[in-house]
């Protein structure tokens, strides 16, 4: 079922500062959490299905699109984001959300659901893996080669000078030249994400989440079984996060449904916007 109401955009305060969002539908919190280089857009196929049922919630996470850009490099710590998502579901109203997160909204949703597991119903991530697997897997020279951005991303101006070289090609090629099917992103899609990019201090604010990766932080420690009952979904076509990643979550998640997608990429959720529905209304069907 597909609901027809509209998308309401608005703000929120969290944390210290102002974030962004787009509001649509009515009933439980289902949070949604973008990722690289995204804005809450990337949420916009999931928000029209999933409000027949739930207040969604697409946050533009702090730096990206219309949300509030702080300056220092560890604004951007994986400790500080947690924190935004606790600010932010209070701030709407509530006090238990369904999270669901990718790529870099991924990382922050896994974390939270470490750092707040009263705080949520069920926890959905898609391509990007369990903390403790993706520390595993960058000991190994494949994922490694893979990975190579991270690194990269961390070199001061540089990598800003790049992605808005040729009016920001190297983004439109992240997301186009990524997918599977090249039809998933239009150039109306593709423009919405060179416009959030462009906006005064986004590029180098979007860049500051790798620059603030510490390899000996908080993110890096040994972790617990998460009882929080978890959905992963996997695009195995992913040319930045390799499948394996993925194998042995279920040793650290209690509750956990893994589902892939076959020849489908890192943007999952736009690429099978369909097939990823279906397989969140099957796992919330579960209940807790």
């Amino acid at each position: 079922m597909t609901a027809t109401v509209s998308k309401q955009h608005g703000f929120l305060q969290t944390n210290g500062l102002r974030l962004h969002y787009v509001r649509q539908g009515q009933g439980p919190l289902m949070l949604f959490l973008h990722g690289f280089p995204e804005f809450w857009y990337s949420w916009r196929h999931q928000l029209d299905h999933f409000a027949a049922k739930y207040t969604c919630v697409a946050l533009d996470l702090r730096g990206y699109n219309d949300s509030d850009k702080p300056s220092d490099v560890n604004a951007y710590r994986l400790d500080v984001l947690v924190e935004d998502v606790r600010g932010a579901i209070a701030a709407l109203g509530y006090d238990r959300a369904v999270l669901v997160g990718h790529d870099w909204g991924g990382a922050i949703a896994w974390a939270f659901a470490y750092a707040h597991p009263e705080l949520l119903e069920s926890l959905i991530v898609m391509n990007i893996p369990h903390p403790a697997k993706f520390a595993e897997g960058l000991r190994h020279p494949q994922q490694l080669l893979r990975s190579w951005y991270i690194g990269a991303f961390q070199l001061p101006l540089l990598p800003e000078l790049l992605l808005q070289a040729g009016d920001y090609w190297a983004i439109e090629q992240m997301l186009l030249g990524m997918a599977v099917d090249k039809s998933t992103f239009s150039d109306a899609d593709l423009r919405a994400y060179k416009t959030a990019a462009a906006k005064p201090g986004a590029l180098t604010a979007m860049v500051n989440y790798y620059r603030a990766l510490s390899f000996s932080g908080p993110q890096w420690q040994p972790w617990g079984i998460l009882e929080v009952p978890t959905l992963l979904i996997w695009g195995e076509a992913d040319a930045a996060l390799g499948k394996e990643l993925s194998l042995g979550t279920e040793d650290y998640v209690r509750h956990l449904r893994l589902r892939y997608i076959p020849h489908c990429s890192h943007w999952v959720q736009q690429e099978r916007p369909h097939q990823v529905n279906t397989l969140m209304d099957e796992f919330l069907a579960l209940g807790p």
